[in-house]
């Protein structure tokens, strides 16, 4: 029963693909047009070498912010059940906040805050 259920949602899930992509190019427009294929930078021309190199600092920085974004994603399922969790949920979190705060720690340490 389950491997007839799963080869189902397979061969399914592999029609709808086929068949969104297959509607998508049946309907999509097939003229070239050279400004499209420029690349958009805000609709102001380059000037120079489009190719530049960024400081380590703008990525560790958002490194650091994906880091803390997800922490918080983590904690509003365990806030909307903190009730139920007991003391033994209030443990696990405690120690996923420890392992956080000492990510945050290092970082400091390491300048990763410091915008220079």
């Amino acid at each position: 029963m389950n491997l007839t259920l799963f080869v189902v949602v397979l061969i399914t899930a592999i029609l709808l693909v086929v068949i969104a992509m297959s509607i998508a190019r049946a309907i999509s427009p097939r003229t070239f047009n050279k400004q499209k294929g420029e690349a958009y930078e805000c609709g102001v021309p380059t000037r120079g070498k489009s190719w530049m190199q960024f400081k380590a600092g703008y990525y560790l920085f958002a490194i650091l912010f994906l880091m803390f974004d997800v922490e918080t994603v983590f904690l509003y399922p365990w806030a909307v059940t903190v009730q139920d969790a007991g003391i033994n949920g209030l443990l696990n979190v405690l120690f996923f906040m420890l392992i956080l705060i000492l990510g945050l720690a290092y970082a400091w340490k390491k300048g990763a805050l410091e915008w220079k």
